[in-house]
This record gives structure tokens, C-alpha cells and sequence, in this order.
């Protein structure tokens, strides 16, 4: 089933990502304009905090309300406090290369996805880590020998995390342990003809999965079989459910990723369109 056409909320980004739901607005990391910015169902942004050279990518929130930020290239993760963005958290060690999307549990728990080798050099793609980073600023590796590990969503009840990973064209789920560790790994969905970059929860416990290769936003049942389709113009990067009702699908869409011709062309947008199931769970 294809839902309808989506419609441009707002247009002259360059590279969105990250979106996330939060007090009555889309939140996103303009990648490759440096910035953290939130738009309300009226098109209106304000950017929250400017980088600087840093890019952001994965967001989420403190249990009492600051902003997380995932620093892509300098591997960091780091936090907004009322005086500045400090760092929370070193993730070098564990992860090989650029860092991405987070999902972020009500105890504050940062679980961080990274690219594992360099994509833009065409290196033989390799597995890698996920890695949590525990309130107190501590890391550790969540789970291994994961191709990508991407967007990811925790369910309602916090027992479940579900991560994409981008080059394996799946969705592998964990059960998630009361003190934050993962086990039981099983592939939740196998995709075909497409790969999962940014993810977000229904609740009917589906996945909407955003895949730029395929120029679309799937929605997922677990085992794999796919419900509804969203076709977009250009690519779609990454996927957010939202608005008043929490019905509103939100799509990070670009011609591409490429740093340098995004931040020349600014072909990023915010699109939307009302879907049948509400957002649910973490992010």
C-alpha cells in the first residue's frame, strides 16, 4: 500500500538527520550546516545551538531535559547545558570511524551507532560496534559485529531495542537487561531492495524505515513484511512520527550526502504526511 505524496514543511537545509519528536516540534540535526535546529507544524525554525566545525547527527534528551548530541566526525558525545555544549563522553576507543544516529533510554542511556570504516573512501565495508554510553559518561561496547549500525528504537516498556543496520539491509533486534546490557540478538526484518538508515516506532509496533537507496520510507512488520510505502523525490535519510496527534510521518530528505554538494545545492527538506499509526516508544 503507497500512502499519499508528501508535502515540504520546510526547504533549504542541507543535510537532515536525526529527526526527533519533542515538546510540540521536529527537532534535527542539519548535518552539513553544523547545526541543531526544531520546526514547528507551521514551518517555523529556530536553530538551537550552532556546532561550529562539528557535525551533529543523532539527538536525544537527559531524563531532565538537556539535549544530547552526537558528534559525527570527532567520534564525541556531548550535551547542552544553559552555559554551552560540553562533552559527555569520548567514543574514539570504541568506534572505528564516523559516528551517527542515536536512540537515548529513560535512564539516559546513549546508545551510538557508527559507520565502522570510511564510507566515502570506498574501504571494504567491516563491522562494528554499538556503543552505550551510561549518565555518568562511561562507555562501553553494547553489542559487535553489527554491518552499520544505525537509527534505532526502544518499545514502550523498554525491553526491546531495534537497530538498523544500513549494509546488512536488516533490522536486528535485543532484548534489553534492567541495567542497560543486550542480549539475545535476532534479525527482526529482512529488507529487500532496500537499507535502513534512520527508524522510528509505531504504535502497532511496526518500524517506518527510512531508505535513501530506494527513495521511500517503508513500514515493517516483524519477519519482514512491508505494510506501506512513502515515495519521496530525492532520498530519504531518515524518519520521524510526530505532530499533535502523533500521526504525522516526518522525512529527512536530500539529493545526496555528499558534504560539500549538499551544502552547495541545499537540496535538504523537511517532508510530511499523515499516516494511520502514532509514534510510540523511544525516539
Amino acid at each position: 500500500m503507497s500512502a499519499p505524496a508528501p508535502e515540504t514543511l520546510l526547504d533549504d537545509l542541507c543535510f537532515p538527520e536525526g529527526p526527533r519528536w519533542h515538546e510540540g516540534r521536529l527537532w534535527f540535526s542539519d548535518m552539513h550546516d553544523h547545526k541543531v535546529r526544531a520546526v514547528d507544524a507551521g514551518g517555523r525554525a529556530e536553530t538551537i545551538v550552532d556546532l561550529g566545525e562539528r557535525r551533529p547527527s543523532g539527538l536525544g534528551w537527559t531524563p531532565d531535559g538537556r539535549l544530547l548530541v552526537v558528534s559525527m566526525v570527532d567520534r564525541r558525545l556531548l550535551r547542552l547545558d544553559p552555559d554551552g555544549l560540553v562533552e559527555v563522553a569520548d567514543l574514539t576507543g570504541l568506534a572505528p570511524f564516523h559516528c551517527n544516529d542515536m536512540v537515548v533510554d529513560s535512564q539516559g542511556r546513549a546508545y551510538v551507532g557508527n559507520f565502522g570504516f570510511d564510507l566515502d573512501a570506498r574501504e571494504t565495508p567491516r563491522s562494528t560496534a554499538l556503543v552505550r554510553v551510561d549518565p555518568d559518561g562511561s562507555t562501553r561496547v553494547a553489542a559487535d559485529d553489527l554491518s552499520f549500525p544505525n537509527g534505532a528504537v526502544i518499545t514502550p516498556d523498554g525491553s526491546t531495542l531495534i537497530v538498523g543496520e544500513t549494509f546488512g539491509a536488516r533490522l536486528t533486534a535485543f532484548d534489553v537487561a534492567a541495567d542497560g546490557g543486550l542480549s539475545n540478538r535476532r534479525v527482526w526484518a529482512q529488507l529487500e531492495g532496500a537499507v535502513p538508515d534512520g527508524i522510528a516506532l509505531d504504535a502497532e509496533g511496526q518500524v517506518w524505515v527510512a531508505s535513501p537507496v530506494s527513495a521511500e520510507v517503508l513500514r515493517v512488520r516483524e519477519g519482514g513484511q512491508v505494510t506501506e510505502r512513502v515515495r519521496v523525490e530525492t532520498q530519504a535519510f531518515a524518519c520521524m512520527l510526530g505532530g499533535e496527534a502523533g500521526t504525522t510521518l516526518f522525512i529527512c530528505t536530500a539529493a545526496n550526502s555528499d558534504p560539500e554538494e549538499t551544502a552547495a545545492t541545499r537540496s535538504g527538506r523537511i517532508e510530511t504526511v499523515e499516516v494511520d499509526a502514532p509514534h510510540s516508544g523511544l525516539p
